[in-house]
């Protein structure tokens, strides 16, 4: 995929090395001179420009772009990158960085955003999974807020040991997307059977969410 980062400081470089690394080709929009730096990341094409100006981003050629992230440390210039993007330039994808929890509720399709990441608010559902066993933890809000990314430990004396997981009563507007055993990422069918200590991975919808802890007894 092509993919355009707007901002070049430690989180926009981190995430075009990782993606250059995967193989994608990686533009890095900065307007700060300070922060342009094409030796950090040499395999990332470099563009000294405001990512807020309509000119330069046509410039830059966004809409060739498959995706495109919104990586400031500035929420106003991640709106107005998002929205450039969605409504001018037609970018299939766009991702968002949230910097302030309070500007979550800006960061929807209204600004021409697919997916929003709120760093301070992954950060505390990761530290509740770490200490969280036979409980639903909320990892990732998807499409705005219309599914969630869930997880469930099962505790060492779940009920659900050695059933299959066709066994699980989940609503009509839940899945099981995945199983997480030891190192192991399992993509689970019918037959295979749940074991205690699994990290159950759920996309379900919020008003579901009380079913499925009841179907997993979390």
């Amino acid at each position: 995929m092509r993919i355009a980062i707007a901002g070049a400081g430690a989180v926009g470089r981190s995430i075009a090395a990782e993606l250059t690394e995967s193989g994608h080709e990686v533009m890095l929009i900065e307007r700060d001179a300070a922060h342009f730096a094409p030796e950090v990341v040499e395999q990332a094409e470099w563009v000294l420009a405001d990512a807020c100006e309509f000119s330069s981003l046509e410039e830059a050629d966004l809409q060739s772009c498959d995706v495109v992230i919104a990586a400031t440390g500035d929420d106003k210039v991640n709106l107005v990158y998002s929205l450039l993007a969605k409504t001018e330039f037609a970018v299939r994808r766009v991702v968002a960085r949230v910097n302030d929890p309070r500007n979550e509720w800006l960061f929807t399709e209204a600004w021409g955003i697919d997916v929003a990441v709120s760093t301070p608010r992954m950060l505390a559902a990761m530290v509740e999974e770490a200490v969280s066993v036979g409980g639903m933890v909320q990892l990732l809000s998807l499409r705005q807020g219309k599914a969630n990314l869930t997880e469930v430990t099962l505790p060492e004396q779940t009920p659900l040991a050695g059933k299959p997981v066709s066994t699980l009563e989940l609503p009509r507007d839940a899945a099981l997307v995945a199983i997480l055993r030891g190192e192991r990422v399992i993509v689970p069918v019918a037959e295979d059977s749940l074991e205690p200590g699994d990290e159950l991975l759920f996309v379900a919808a919020p008003g579901v969410e009380a079913a499925v802890r009841a179907a997993t007894g979390a």
